[in-house]
């Protein structure tokens, strides 16, 4: 029999076959992926540097959706707005996959380069060294705390008697639509004003 012209098994096929199960589940394992594949699971880490090779995958695959030319805009703060906005939107098409990620170390070189740019850009715009990780790591809580919210109810509260916390029910109805954007917006502007705050207070130093 000839070999099949489209391969069982490619880092690729693993990717896809990992992110599909962690959409779906919240975690992986390299014998699921196997079975859905159809091979051994010996067979899996020929392609792949174990799991921990699959969860880096993982995390280039997700952070294809990050607009990383976001980071060539200029201010700087229009462009830590952009960049934000389109990690939100890449990491809220896979919610699940967040806890994952976020738990393990950063080793893709794709995504480390997208740091070396965000790190770039603030050291230009007069952050000092010791101030650019905090600025990116507090950025990060906002995009990924709006990223899962996105991915909860709309209605996250549920009162069986109103009367027993007017207060909220009131502020509930009140809401209206839309409460993860709305949430995120207030976030992101708020964050930038420090920051902007904190660079103008050293800059007057």
């Amino acid at each position: 029999m000839g070999r099949p012209r489209t391969p069982l098994l490619d880092r690729e096929r693993i990717t896809s076959t990992a992110l599909e199960l962690v959409d779906a589940q919240g975690e992986f394992s390299v014998p699921q992926i196997a079975r859905r594949l159809g091979v051994q699971t010996g067979s899996v880490y020929h392609h792949v540097d174990g799991r921990d090779g699959i969860v880096e995958l993982l995390r280039e695959r997700v952070a294809e959706g990050i607009d990383a030319a976001a980071l060539e805009l200029r201010p700087w703060d229009t462009a830590l707005e952009a960049w934000a906005r389109s990690y939100r939107a890449a990491f809220a098409a896979h919610p699940r996959a967040i806890p994952l990620l976020m738990t393990s170390p950063v080793r893709a070189p794709r995504v480390l380069e997208q740091y070396e740019r965000a790190v770039a850009l603030l050291l230009d715009a007069g952050f000092t060294a010791a101030d650019v990780m905090p600025v990116i790591v507090a950025l990060e809580n906002v995009v990924l705390g709006s990223a899962l919210d996105l991915a909860a109810p709309e209605a996250m509260w549920e009162i069986a008697d109103d009367t027993a916390t007017p207060r909220l029910a009131e502020a509930l109805d009140a809401v209206g639509e839309h409460r993860a954007d709305r949430a995120f917006e207030l976030a992101l502007e708020g964050f930038l004003a420090h920051v902007r705050h904190r660079l103008r207070a050293r800059e007057g130093a």
